[in-house]
């Protein structure tokens, strides 16, 4: 078997691996093994392949396995879209809202709603929405 057949199967293993256990650790390695490959069309030095796929994949996993965990992995903020779509709505509130109960209407969707302070926000105030946590939106009056 040649040697590039052998780096190309390195490459495609752990393409398979990282399919499996998606840690962008395997891509690393697979990028590696294929760059190996394409090296080995030129030097036919098993030793000096073997050292070019280590290097390969030392500063494969250095250097780009953060930036692709930095632009393929989502926020939280882009999974939900709570953030982005409710903050800073001014909303009319449905029940009281105090520190520990109340509800507001946001799109006709009834959501629980808190503030912060020891403040009481009687029903059908407008509220601005200032954060959330989880399904809890909290309000300060507007």
């Amino acid at each position: 078997m040649a040697l590039w057949q052998i780096f190309l199967i390195i490459g495609v293993i752990c393409i398979i691996l990282e399919m499996i256990i998606p840690s962008m650790f395997f891509l690393n390695l697979s990028i590696a093994g294929f760059i190996t490959a394409v090296i080995s069309l030129f030097i036919n030095d098993a030793n000096m392949l073997t050292i070019d796929f280590i290097i390969l994949s030392l500063v494969s996993i250095f250097l780009l396995r953060p930036l692709l965990l930095r632009t393929l992995k989502p926020s939280k903020d882009k999974e939900t879209g709570i953030k982005s779509e409710y903050i800073g709505k001014i909303v009319k509130v449905t029940e009281p809202v105090t520190k520990y109960s109340g509800t507001i209407t946001i799109y006709d969707e009834r959501w629980d709603a808190r503030v912060e302070n020891d403040d009481e926000i009687p029903a059908g105030t407008e509220v601005r929405i200032v954060k959330n946590d989880s399904l809890i939106m909290y309000v300060e009056r507007v």
